[in-house]
């Protein structure tokens, strides 16, 4: 099987290429062999890869920068995903793609459903929403994952900025009124791995009877505060110095961005379970191990400094 995988150098790519590379070939193209902004391009590339499945975790995520770049956003999280849902329709070749919880409004408490109302507040949360409608639109076999919060060991993400700043500062001051699940590219990669793997043979069916949109999110609910106290906590428990005293929660109101965050992300899983027979493991559990996993990368940096310097001295 040939498998495409875009996004390899990002989180949620990442996670999924050694769980997907026993399956067969795993294509993971280069910027240059395969980019989204130039969706002119890619039917070209998908001719010569003719890959048996799909998997799309590329997208343009830098929400507020988008803002100011809506045609690149769009170009790269509507265009380019409508091109591949094309190609991948016409010759029945099952399209694993990636949405967020930024394509609805954020109002209320209620976990949003997949057939829930949509109405982004921002151009990202536009671009992805538009990207998800040309993909349905397109009536190939396809999946949709939407996800929300998403963060790793590895990559630039709100664990490793919180770690970062904690370490700086001795106050943070953190958004307490967003509510969601904060979720790791790895619970998102196992479980895209137990939906597709022991359906290989039969995806284009799965696809056909199951597929459309699914809600793919941890467990549990917290805030951005929460979550950031979360980590401090981990990371302390975990033997770090910390320079951070203290957390603090404060209003969206007091912390204005560009883009507008929805304050609801809650996301219902009933269908992950009842479609695909999918669980996730709650938000907490999901942190603990990616913390392990920081920890241990801390760690062997810090072991590899004292080598780095005596090289940079020897050729200095």
């Amino acid at each position: 099987m040939r498998i495409l995988l875009t996004g390899t150098g990002g989180q949620v790519g990442g996670a999924l290429q050694p769980l997907l590379a026993r399956l067969g070939t795993i294509i993971a193209p280069n910027l240059n062999e395969f980019d989204l902004s130039k969706p002119d391009r890619l039917v070209g590339a998908l001719d010569t890869f003719q890959p048996d499945l799909i998997i799309n975790p590329a997208a343009y995520t830098a929400v507020d920068r988008a803002e100011d770049e809506r045609e690149l956003a769009f170009r790269i999280n509507a265009a380019g995903p409508e091109v591949i849902a094309k190609w991948a329709a016409k010759r029945r070749v099952p399209l694993v793609h990636f949405s967020t919880d930024y394509v609805f409004d954020g109002s209320g408490k209620a976990p949003w459903r997949e057939d829930s109302p949509t109405g982004p507040l921002s151009v990202y949360g536009a671009s992805k929403l538009a990207g998800d409608t040309a993909i349905c639109a397109a009536g190939g076999p396809h999946l949709i994952a939407r996800t929300s919060w998403v963060y790793a060991a590895k990559g630039a993400n709100f664990l490793r900025t919180i770690a970062r700043h904690a370490a700086e500062r001795k106050e943070l001051r953190i958004v307490a009124d967003q509510i969601g699940a904060p979720t790791t590219a790895r619970t998102i990669a196992n479980a895209i791995a137990d939906i597709v793997l022991p359906n290989l043979s039969n995806l284009n069916e799965l696809f056909a009877r199951k597929g459309g949109v699914v809600n793919l999110v941890c467990t549990g609910e917290t805030s951005w505060h929460g979550f950031a106290s979360a980590i401090v906590a981990g990371l302390r428990s975990r033997g770090l110095r910390l320079e951070v005293e203290s957390v603090i929660p404060i209003a969206t109101a007091d912390f204005p961005t560009k883009a507008i965050r929805p304050g609801n992300s809650r996301l219902d899983l009933s269908r992950l379970k009842k479609q695909f027979g999918v669980t996730t493991p709650n938000w907490q559990d999901a942190l603990s191990v990616e913390l392990d996993d920081f920890v241990a990368l801390q760690e062997k940096a810090a072991r590899a400094e004292p080598a780095r310097q005596l090289q940079q001295r020897a050729y200095s």
